[in-house]
């Protein structure tokens, strides 16, 4: 009389048995730092085989495999990781295109929506917490976000900060509104210099005299990339503003500058206390 039962328990401890065979095998490739970020945190760093290059925390992560830019990205180069699981920011992935070329192959894509804003770095960690049922570490550092938001001071001095990306001198961009570092700015309790256009647009010597920062924000690699202080000075424009003439420069880490993940609160503070 009890044979269904039997065969219930059975199959149900098959079932835990393949989950736990797929849990340990499970091989990961993130193509978001944030998300690599998030998942480390999650203690699920070991099941990580390629992240992007904007993976660079925890430090051990640039030790991994580099699939490339989530501009060039490439089907090819994540696959031949031999992933089972593939981790995509939606805003953030560049081309659509390439999470169907991935899912037309078999391989799980984990999706997730990330809004740039204080309430959007909560909602991802719990969705990825969620997502590799890990919910109470997920919420710890939440709590652990939180926490540092709430200790973090906002700049009084309310200063026109210029974000400029660079790679080199002959990529010059700086950030408009809508942006997340537009974001951070404002959080920051200071105003972003471009004003009156969205996203990214090239850097001018006319534009950098209407918006006559007080400060210059770059990164870290980005202010190498043209020589230091002295090489950005020495950009057309830069000299006449505000910033350029006190070379009043910011230069941060650009995941932890944007990345609206679990330091958010860490580098809004930082942000802040620089701008004075």
């Amino acid at each position: 009389m009890d044979f269904p039962n039997r065969v219930t328990v059975k199959i149900f401890t098959v079932c835990l048995l393949l989950f736990s065979f797929a849990a340990e095998a499970q091989r990961i490739v993130s193509t978001d730092g944030t998300l690599s970020e998030i998942v480390c945190g999650l203690g699920l760093e070991s099941k990580l085989v390629g992240v992007d290059v904007t993976s660079t925390y925890p430090e051990s992560l640039k030790k991994l495999k580099q699939i490339g830019h989530n501009r060039n990205i490439s089907a090819e180069g994540i696959l031949s990781l031999n992933p089972d699981l593939i981790l995509v920011n939606k805003k953030a992935m560049i081309n659509p295109g390439l999470v169907r070329q991935l899912q037309q192959t078999g391989k799980k894509v984990a999706a997730f929506d990330h809004e740039y804003s204080v309430e959007g770095a909560k909602k991802l960690i719990r969705e990825v917490g969620a997502y590799f049922e890990k919910k109470k570490e997920a919420e710890a550092m939440v709590k652990k976000l939180e926490s540092d938001l709430k200790k973090s001071t906002r700049s009084g001095a309310n200063k026109k900060v210029l974000f400029i990306y660079a790679r080199g001198a002959g990529t010059l961009m700086v950030s408009g509104e809508g942006t997340q570092i537009d974001e951070m700015i404002r959080l920051s309790g200071n105003r972003n210099a471009a004003a009156g256009f969205k996203e990214f647009k090239p850097l001018t010597s006319e534009s950098l005299l209407a918006a006559n920062p007080d400060y210059l924000l770059l990164f870290d690699d980005g202010l190498k990339s043209i020589g230091g202080v002295d090489g950005l000075i020495k950009i057309p424009g830069i000299a006449y503003t505000n910033a350029g003439k006190e070379k009043k420069v910011i230069t941060m880490d650009g995941l932890y500058l944007m990345g609206f993940g679990p330091r958010m609160g860490e580098a809004l503070s930082e942000l802040a206390t620089k701008v004075r």
